[in-house]
């Protein structure tokens, strides 16, 4: 055999093992996926029969919704969107500094991004609302403590992806401005950010537009908004009235989620 001919073998069996382990992970996330369907009696078939009248009976009551009310939910979408907007804006303010201390090509110390890094993940491992439930009980009723828990909750999560991002940028930018003398703060406005601002942006508007749609969750628990109107809804059991709600903050959705695409394609 030529040494063309072996080494084209050598390809073929590396690549063949390659498959194999990629076939091999594939059926054991896939296996772990049907063991956990099957703890959480997605496969009791009896249980989902069962519901069946109690699903029809629920679903007859909020069909057809009722709109009537509507007057008093133009506040409380006005109050959700401006906390999917506030609570956006502080998310960015935090989790910038955090994210660029935390990623080992921008931080001071090594020590200091590990540190920062178990920060972030604190954060995010808090739910919104159980953070919701902790403000409301320091700040009082309103948006502010929905505000509050939107930001603190997500700045562990993008400060993360803030954070990864800053980490693969080219390092060539970053070699050549201190090569020529540039101060930490210089490189990083200079030779980092400009690499990474679009990944930022987008990273920023998709945390956005998940934030509308928390924020009506956080209504729940008191934090203000639309969640508000919806629990009353709820208690009261006007399941017409709460399909109206629901519809309402469907189309609030799909209304930030296109413009939130708008911004990503006109950022770019």
């Amino acid at each position: 055999m030529t040494t063309d001919t072996l080494k084209y073998a050598h390809l073929l069996a590396v690549d063949r093992q390659r498959n194999q382990r990629t076939f091999m992970l594939v059926m054991l996330i896939v296996l772990c996926c049907l063991v956990a369907l099957g703890i959480t009696g997605f496969f009791d078939a009896q249980r989902f029969i069962d519901g069946a009248p109690a699903m029809h009976q629920l679903g007859s009551e909020m069909i057809p919704p009722d709109f009537s009310r509507w007057p008093h939910w133009v506040i409380p979408l006005r109050d959700t969107l401006a906390m999917s907007v506030a609570g956006t804006a502080l998310t960015v303010v935090l989790s910038l500094p955090l994210a660029l201390l935390a990623a080992p090509n921008t931080t001071p110390h090594p020590l200091v991004g590990r540190a920062l890094r178990v920060v972030l993940a604190a954060f995010r491992s808090v739910p919104e609302i159980i953070l919701g439930i902790i403000f409301v009980a320091a700040v009082g009723f309103g948006a502010l403590p929905g505000v509050l828990a939107l930001a603190l909750h997500s700045t562990g999560m993008v400060g993360k992806f803030y954070a990864e991002a800053i980490e693969h940028v080219d390092p060539k930018p970053m070699e050549a401005a201190a090569a020529a003398g540039a101060s930490r703060f210089q490189i990083i406005t200079h030779a980092v950010l400009p690499q990474v601002l679009p990944q930022l942006a987008d990273i920023t508007i998709y945390r956005w537009e998940y934030h509308f749609r928390a924020s009506a969750v956080l209504g729940i628990v008191g934090a203000g908004g639309i969640g508000f109107e919806l629990m009353a809804a709820l208690r009261l059991i006007k399941y017409s009235e709460v399909s109206a709600i629901l519809l309402s903050i469907l189309a609030c959705v799909i209304v930030v989620d296109s413009l939130g695409g708008w911004l990503r394609k006109n950022l770019k």
